[in-house]
């Protein structure tokens, strides 16, 4: 099994928290993962991202040019990066904020989840993030999302401990909104 994301978004979207997420639940799964944040100016507004590689195997490089799979939470990362993402790549995109026919679904399988609402719905909006990521795991079916939702502890901390639940349902919200 190999699998590579890039996830991207407007910084303070928690485009970081999910890919450090996803990083440690395939380490709890017993996978072999690289995480490469990108921090810069991009963490003031602009366009930030992040990479992960999931494998059960030795991971040659971290450096993914042709993403399998992309994580997209605002227009301009969907520009940035839609033209890198392999031809029937998995393309997930928070359509609050980016129409769906902005993707090219002809090359790629696009799975539309109107991240912002859902995370509205639950109570706060900061949570769309894991709303893309449940819709993520679901997608690609690169882990159980229990594991997901289990490793949860290693990225939030103890002091807002109390926030996990919520999340838990954030990542199943946005599981369900998957066909298969």
């Amino acid at each position: 099994m190999y699998m590579d994301a890039i996830i991207a978004g407007f910084g303070g979207q928690g485009v970081m928290l999910i890919g450090n997420l996803l990083a440690y639940a395939g380490m709890h799964h017993g996978l072999e993962v690289t995480y490469i944040p990108v921090y810069g100016p991009e963490m003031r507004g602009g366009t930030a991202n992040c990479t992960v590689v999931l494998s059960d195997e030795p991971i040659g490089s971290p450096i993914i040019h042709t993403p399998q799979s992309l994580i997209i939470m605002n227009g301009p990362s969907l520009t940035k990066f839609a033209p890198r993402l392999v031809d029937g790549g998995v393309l997930v995109l928070n359509t609050s904020l980016v129409p769906e026919e902005t993707a090219d679904a002809s090359r790629v399988r696009v799975i539309g989840v109107p991240a912002n609402e859902i995370a509205d719905g639950i109570g706060n909006t900061r949570m769309a993030n894991m709303v893309a990521l449940g819709a993520y795991v679901a997608a690609t079916e690169v882990m159980p999302l229990d594991v997901v939702e289990a490793s949860l502890s290693s990225v939030i901390s103890s002091h807002y401990s109390h926030l996990i639940p919520k999340n838990v349902e954030a990542l199943r919200a946005g599981a369900a909104c998957v066909k298969r």
